[in-house]
Order: structure tokens, then C-alpha cells, then sequence
């Protein structure tokens, strides 16, 4: 599997000059980097300018700060999906910011921090509000117990103050601006109740890239200029080179501006390919795959390639999807095996051992994208990227 790091590179420049200033961004190489590779992307997110990266855990955390080292350019490790018990050693030693919602969160800190010695406000977090998803984060009336625990002090520093926008991806838009309503009264809130002003936080972590290209950006920064926070943006489907799907979509010709040029300027960074193993003729009546779901009806040449579900290749797309042979689409027949699939070759002339088989990217004139896989899967883009396997080896790519 290829990775062309320098279209990520392209794309997170291209997506931080789309936000703008002050917007920082942050750009999410959390389950290994959408399954592109965090050892080859993060270090490419750093090269284009990113001085934050997302992870899921402190266990992604430290993998990706072991990329990384004591270099001097090492990024800021945001954990968002937070600390559990015994963590938080772990986290203040590797320099692991960790988003927080839960008392028991703050505890572990706490304890952690005195047992190093660290002075007071020295460890940074940041405060996840709940303000529709009902996932992780806060709700608004649990805040003055949580904001209490940011005392002079406490060793802990509440740096930022962040949610999700859940659904930024619907053109509109009242789910979101309900969720922003919310928002910003949870801020009034930290206005009044952050004391001393030191302990005030200093950025606003809102949005993710359909945030972006859809056009909140604008509300974003409005609400962070009025509560004086930096806003942020967590970029991740985007940094990867997939325009985030809108459902319902904008009317033709009033898209956003943004969504318009990503949609222009966006460049995949993940091809993955395989191989055909073997060519057969097969007669009619010939069942292939398990539980023969699939019977020739004519006689018809079969193509055997290199990967199955174990690799990531969704089982759900035999008999009803296709991959490309020769810059032609060969539909995928009979179930796809833990290792193998089989292809209908029958068409498509001189298929041979040997011959590149194109499961995402391009071939030719002809092209299959995440959002091809996930449509004939019943799934999302996100999921066909992070279910290719670990044993599919990914090399870094840099051609255009």
C-alpha cells in the first residue's frame, strides 16, 4: 500500500491556509493515522507546519511521541479520547495532553502530577464539553464542580476548552448552531468561574474538517473572539484527501467556498494495490467461493488476488463490487475469502500472474475511492480506511 506523504503534506498546508489565522490546527493521526500509517504520517503532518497532533489514548500517544523523540521539533500530543486509571504517569512523563470530562480524569492527574513533583498549574488539559452528542464531555451543570478543581494549587492547567461538532456535516446546519449555542454558554460559565486568571484557557477546539469546509468556521471564531480563546480545528478525513460527504447536500451552486476548492484541490494519499496470483478458465456451472454464491452461467476466466478480509477487504463486496485489472473494473465474484478474492476476468484480455490489481486509487482512466467501498459496504469512508490491516504493508509513496 502506498503513501504519497507529500499529498498529505499538500493537504494539511492546503487546509491550514483554508482556516487561516489565528486558526491552529491540529491534525488527527489517531487509529494509526485513518490506517494510512502514524510512523510515516505524523511525521509528514509535523514537515507541513502541524505543531498538534490527535490521538485516541495515551497508548497512541506515546507511540506517536516515540516517532518523534526528544527532537526538537516535536509536536504537542492531544489524547482525546482521554486517561484511565494508571495512566497518568505516563501521560505527564511522554508530555501527553489528555482531553478530560470526569472527575476520577482529574484525580489520576492530580495524584500523578504530586507524586512527580511537578509545580502547580504545569499540567495542561483540556475540558471536553458535551453539548449534544451525549458521547464524552461535560454537561453544562456538572461544570462549576469540574471548573473547582482548576485551584491555585492544583497542578493542573486548563488549557483549552473543546467539543464536537457532531453533525457539521448536514448543509442545514440547525444541529450545529444548537450545539454552538450551547457552547457558548458553558464559556459565560468558565468566564465567571476560572479564577485565577492564569488558569483561564487559552484555546477553543471546535470543528473537524467538514467544520471547515462547510462553512463554521466563521461561528468558530466569532465565539473564541468573544471569550479572547485561540480557535482550533481538528483535521482528519480532509488531511487524508477525502472531501467529507454533506447529507443532505448543498444545492447545486451554493456551496460553501471552502467545500468548493477542497473539492478542486484535495489529493488522496492512500493507493492500495495487490497482485493476481492465478488465471483459470472456468465452465458453466462452476460455483466459486464459499457456499458457491456465486455459479458461472457461461464458460469465463477468474482471476485469484492477494487479499481478503483479513487484509481489510470488506466481505460484504464479493459478488457486488469491483477492483481494477489493466485499467478495467473486474467485479469481484463469490465470497471474499480471509485471504483471497477472486475477480471475473472474462472481459478484460491478457489478465495474467502477476498483473496489479487496484483495490483503492487509480488505475488508467478509471479510479475507486473510500467512498466507492463504503457505499457498496453500507459504510463510511473512516471505517474502509482503518479496517486494512497492519500485515498490508504500507511504503511511502512522494510521486504527484
Amino acid at each position: 500500500m502506498g503513501i504519497n506523504t507529500r499529498s498529505l503534506e499538500e493537504n494539511y498546508r492546503f487546509l491550514r491556509g483554508l482556516a487561516g489565522d489565528p486558526f491552529e490546527c491540529l491534525a488527527i493521526v489517531k487509529a494509526n493515522a485513518y490506517g494510512h500509517g502514524l510512523e510515516l504520517c505524523a511525521p509528514a503532518a509535523v514537515a507541513a507546519g502541524a505543531r498538534w497532533l490527535g490521538v485516541t489514548s495515551v497508548e497512541e500517544g506515546v507511540a506517536a511521541r516515540i516517532a518523534f523523540g526528544c527532537a526538537s521539533s516535536a509536536p504537542r500530543i492531544l489524547a482525546i479520547g482521554g486517561v484511565f486509571p494508571g495512566q497518568g504517569a505516563a501521560a505527564i512523563e511522554q508530555h501527553i495532553t489528555c482531553v478530560v470530562w470526569e472527575h476520577f480524569q482529574l484525580d489520576e492527574f492530580e495524584r500523578a502530577a504530586r507524586a512527580a513533583g511537578v509545580p502547580p498549574h504545569s499540567v495542561p488539559v483540556h475540558l471536553e464539553i458535551d453539548t449534544g452528542m451525549s458521547r464524552q464531555g461535560a454537561a453544562l451543570d456538572a461544570l462549576p464542580s469540574l471548573l473547582a478543581r482548576f485551584a491555585t494549587d492544583s497542578p493542573l492547567r486548563l488549557e483549552a476548552v473543546m467539543t464536537h461538532l457532531y453533525a457539521s456535516d448536514e448543509a442545514r446546519g440547525e444541529t450545529t448552531a444548537a450545539q454552538l449555542a450551547r457552547l457558548e454558554s458553558a464559556l459565560d460559565q468558565i468566564r465567571s468561574a476560572t479564577n485565577p486568571p492564569a488558569a483561564a484557557p487559552e484555546l477553543l477546539s471546535v470543528g473537524a474538517s467538514a467544520a471547515l469546509l462547510g462553512g463554521n468556521a466563521d461561528a468558530v471564531l466569532k465565539i473564541a473572539a468573544h471569550s479572547n480563546l485561540r480557535p482550533m480545528l481538528r483535521l482528519g478525513l480532509a488531511l487524508y484527501g477525502l472531501v467529507p460527504g454533506f447529507d443532505p447536500d448543498f444545492p447545486p451552486g451554493h456551496a460553501p467556498l471552502p467545500l468548493r476548492q477542497a473539492r478542486q484541490s484535495l489529493q488522496p494519499a492512500l493507493e492500495w494495490k495487490t497482485q493476481v496470483v492465478s488465471v483459470r478458465t472456468l465452465p458453466a456451472g462452476a460455483e466459486v467461493g464459499y457456499n458457491g454464491t456465486f455459479v458461472a452461467t457461461e464458460p469465463m476466466r477468474v482471476a485469484l488476488i492477494a487479499a481478503g478480509y483479513a487484509d481489510g477487504l470488506d466481505r460484504r463486496l464479493g459478488n457486488r463490487f469491483s477492483l481494477l485489472v489493466r485499467g478495467q473494473r473486474a467485479p469481484l465474484v463469490g465470497r471474499i475469502s480471509m485471504d483471497q478474492a477472486v475477480l471475473d476476468v472474462t472481459e478484460i484480455g491478457d489478465v495474467a500472474t502477476g498483473d496489479e490489481v487496484v483495490i483503492l486509487g487509480k488505475q488508467g482512466n478509471e479510479a475507486i475511492t473510500a467512498f466507492d467501498h463504503a457505499a457498496a459496504a453500507g459504510t463510511i469512508p473512516w471505517e474502509v480506511f482503518t479496517r486494512i490491516a497492519p500485515r498490508v504493508e504500507r511504503v511511502v509513496t512522494t510521486s504527484p
